[in-house]
């Protein structure tokens, strides 16, 4: 006999279920059409974001980074022809889809996003396999299910950033922590491919280290000093550390030389509201608000080590966006990322011993579910996606895309502008080379934090110190010896200091090569505050 469904809610759902199984086929059917959809349904999210990345835009920074990849690869000379603050390490990386899409017939953002999707894909095979043999409650397992695919992809809009990189191999890294400390133990070849994943994506920039540091600080809590410094993945991870620190004077002196003591001297506080007003940032305050629930739920005992590993992440990934006093949305994405993937696995934890084992058996599905739907509505009440994919073609970066294929497809470009975005990734879908050996007018930024008195705030080029003298000369010499086949000049040269009395073509006309190169060129209009010029023979 089929129990009414009023009798069903109240009976334990193992009775319930060895009931049903007695039922006629057309009710086992429905059960279990039931649970495929509501497993489906927890991997809809994943697949929500998967769509948003491949749809343009490709992500600014992103395209930027090829951009130089795909320049270096041509035969220009990194941190000599391009100026750059950030470590080699991403520029290396870059280069497999820079070699890609100069070699096949993938586009540069259709190589990029590839490779991506790639990392991710490895990323979630490391992680499942990692969860082989590890004891899962029901509802744990149906929630890492639906939800590490999710959190690899959920940074949408930002897909690719350094940042973004770092929180996804931060994912299998802090379940290999958790077997480390729990058991069983891993298989040393996978243990170690895991590690190289995590030491490359913590390298990216030296503050992320701050992850590692705390995941195996709890490490070395948990297990005892005896048994952690007997684990080789700290030290595998520590050996790959030190030889990139080691090559970079060796293959790249003048990143040492020349770009450390730039980057120190102009670039750190160009932008941002500083260490202590980015907190109350909106990004930055949702974020740590989430951590402030997230990190005290995870760090009880019973939580679990990968619980517990995942709030530490989301701890250093406060600490890494803190440092950066910008509050940035991929800067702070780590944290929502960590502090989400903690705040699901302890919950899912938590549902596993307070149900019956048929019951959480049952709710499993559903349970994960709601789990991945709510970090998507988290993410898309505040981040870019889907809002910045579905506006692409009709705001400025659209815009300038279509401008840039029309008028100077595959060729060389000068773009004098303080922003990377629109100019990127407008730049990467018309295939066109920027020729500014920065990725924008950063060092000119840097040089008037303070503005000269007058009523034309530019120093003379006698008075300009050797940084703002270097980007204005090569500036000239390079629009005058090879005029490019298309110009776009910013109006907002973001001076705070200046206004807006600072006006970037006033600024290179002053130079004679400049302004003479410049008469062979004719307007072409403008597009949101970028002055358009073509070469007019």
């Amino acid at each position: 006999m089929i129990p009414s469904p009023q009798n069903a809610e109240s009976r334990p759902v193992s009775t319930y279920r060895a009931a049903t199984a007695q039922a006629p086929a057309s009710v086992r059917q429905t059960v279990d059409r039931r649970e495929r959809l509501l497993r489906l349904a927890g991997f809809a999210p994943a697949a929500f974001f998967l769509v948003m990345i491949l749809l343009p835009p490709l992500n600014h920074d992103v395209a930027a980074v090829l951009d130089f990849s795909l320049r270096w690869l041509a035969g220009e000379r990194l941190y000599v022809d391009l100026i750059d603050v950030n470590p080699p390490l991403i520029f290396v990386l870059n280069l497999v889809p820079a070699a890609m899409a100069r070699w096949t017939s993938l586009s540069p953002a259709q190589a990029m996003v590839l490779c991506l999707l790639g990392v991710a894909a490895l990323l979630w095979l490391l992680t499942e396999a990692l969860r082989r043999g590890r004891p899962e409650g029901a509802i744990e397992a149906a929630t890492l299910s639906a939800c590490v695919p999710l959190l690899l992809l959920v940074a949408g809009s930002d897909f690719g950033q350094r940042e973004i990189l770092m929180a996804m191999v931060a994912i299998p890294y802090c379940l290999l922590a958790a077997r480390r400390i729990e058991g069983p133990e891993v298989e040393r070849g996978l243990a170690l491919a895991v590690a190289l994943a995590a030491a490359v994506g913590f390298a990216l920039k030296p503050h992320f280290l701050a992850v590692p540091a705390l995941v195996e600080g709890l490490v070395l809590l948990r297990r005892g000093p005896a048994r952690a410094l007997r684990d080789p993945v700290p030290w595998a991870m520590l050996i790959a550390w030190l030889a990139y620190l080691a090559a970079i004077p060796l293959f790249f002196p003048a990143y040492v030389t020349e770009v450390v003591p730039l980057a120190w001297a102009v670039y750190a506080d160009i932008h941002g509201p500083g260490p202590w007003r980015v907190l109350l940032t909106d990004v930055m305050g949702a974020a740590w608000i989430l951590l402030l629930v997230a990190v005290p739920a995870a760090l009880r005992r019973q939580a679990g080590a990968f619980g517990q590993a995942l709030a530490v992440a989301a701890v250093g990934a406060f600490l890494s966006a803190w440092v950066q006093h910008k509050g940035w949305t991929y800067h702070v994405l780590p944290m929502t990322i960590l502090g989400c993937a903690a705040l699901v696995v302890v919950g899912a934890r938590w549902a596993d011993h307070a149900l019956p084992e048929g019951r959480a058996r049952a709710a499993a599905p559903m349970l994960a579910a709601v789990a991945a739907f709510g970090i998507l509505v988290y993410e898309v009440r505040g981040g870019e996606t889907p809002w910045r994919q579905a506006a692409f073609h009709g705001e400025t970066g659209g815009r300038l895309t279509e401008w840039l294929r029309r008028e100077a497809f595959g060729q060389d470009v000068l773009v004098l502008s303080p922003d990377i975005f629109p100019v990127y990734p407008a730049l990467t879908y018309a295939h066109a080379r920027q020729t500014l050996h920065t990725m924008s007018i950063w060092p000119l930024q840097g040089a008037y934090r303070d503005c000269p008195a007058g009523p034309a705030p530019y120093r003379e080029p006698g008075q300009m110190g050797r940084v703002e003298h270097t980007l204005f000369q090569a500036v000239a010499e390079d629009f005058a010896t090879r005029p490019p086949a298309a110009m776009m000049v910013a109006r907002h040269a973001n001076m705070p200091a200046c206004g807006t009395r600072f006006d970037l073509l006033d600024y290179f006309e002053r130079h004679p090569l400049f302004a003479e190169a410049l008469e062979g060129y004719r307007s072409a209009g403008e597009i949101d505050g970028y002055r358009l010029f073509v070469r007019a023979w």
